[in-house]
């Protein structure tokens, strides 16, 4: 690392390592795939699945920012025990020409023990596994189950890496391994970045179109609760996507609005990174009451009162309004 790299604010460094971290991540989690043995294992439930390539990437994610960084805090979404005997998972992002992130100025002074890390290593496990089945099956690339092509489901793959100090999420970083897989030839990948106060590098933004409204919700947790709050927005379009970050990629990209999920399935790890890189942009991200979700490293992992998220230059409070009052009684705290 060059030492203006290392005379750099310590979030300005946490955040180019991450970016770094979170592009070597992307590699390991298309190798998995190209290796054809996913390694499957349940969680919680059926629609809750683990493969190799998030257990690889998160020892990749863990093993390197921990050996940068020592005394932060970094909770990711396979536990701790799959950061263990991780050495050989080791990625140096000091090996990479540093990005260079403006930092705000109230958290420059920032101290490692004051930084918490969240980290989803593979957001969108089910498509990503639903792609690898489609692909190894007699659909000629189209999901019959599931009505679309099978390299569509790979957009919804992104990898988290979210930072957050005093229970707020300050920075965030979202690659999406499979960005440009239509493009033969092309580099696959993107990642984009943000802090909250300062910028978003890595692509443009765009403002979603007028006279309509676009919402972007779950396409594998729908329910009567997220229905009703989706229905009392009176959307023009509804875009049923997998993945927190890919949901708040549409909005970057002006392809939606408002993300609404009036539902506790989500996690910290989930929502911190899109959250600091959308508000980097301008936009907003509270859960369904409109209250801001708390970061600190002793918060319970599960965003048990749901998400709402809208676009820069939307009226976050309008759509606040407008969810049933049922809706935000049925989700509790």
């Amino acid at each position: 690392m060059s030492l203006a790299s290392q005379s750099s604010p310590l979030l300005s460094r946490i955040l180019s390592s991450s970016v770094a971290v979170a592009n070597h991540a992307g590699k390991i989690i298309r190798e998995v795939m190209k290796k054809g043995e996913l390694g499957i294992v349940e969680k919680e439930n059926a629609r809750d699945l683990q493969t190799e390539a998030d257990r690889a990437a998160q020892r990749c994610i863990v093993s390197s920012l921990s050996r940068c960084f020592p005394k932060i805090t970094i909770i990711g979404e396979e536990g701790e025990e799959e950061c263990h005997d991780a050495h050989q998972q080791v990625f140096d992002p000091t090996a990479e020409i540093p990005v260079e992130i403006q930092c705000p100025p109230h958290l420059v002074s920032l101290a490692e023990e004051e930084i918490v890390v969240w980290v989803d290593p593979l957001d969108g496990t089910a498509e990503y596994t639903q792609a690898f089945e489609c692909c190894k099956s007699d659909h000629q690339g189209v999901c019959k189950t599931l009505g679309v092509t099978c390299e569509s489901l790979l957009d919804h793959v992104t990898v988290l890496i979210g930072i957050a100090t005093g229970g707020k999420a300050v920075g965030g970083v979202i690659h999406q391994p499979y960005y440009n897989y239509q493009t033969p030839g092309s580099v696959l990948g993107r990642t984009v970045w943000g802090v909250v106060g300062g910028e978003v590098g890595g692509m443009s933004t765009v403002s979603p179109p007028d006279g309509c409204l676009i919402v972007t919700t779950t396409r594998s947790h729908s329910s009567s609760t997220v229905n009703d709050a989706i229905d009392a927005l009176s959307p023009s379009e509804v875009v049923r996507v997998g993945g927190a970050g890919h949901k708040v990629m549409l909005l970057l990209e002006g392809k939606a609005h408002v993300y609404v999920f009036a539902s506790p399935g989500c996690k910290k790890w989930d929502t911190c990174a899109p959250q600091a890189v959308l508000e980097a942009a301008g936009g907003t991200l509270t859960d369904i009451k409109g209250v801001q979700i708390p970061y600190h490293a002793s918060a319970p992992h599960r965003n048990s009162t749901g998400v709402l998220a809208s676009a820069a230059g939307q009226q976050h409070e309008v759509y606040l309004a407008k969810i049933p009052q049922h809706v935000k009684d049925n989700l509790k705290a």
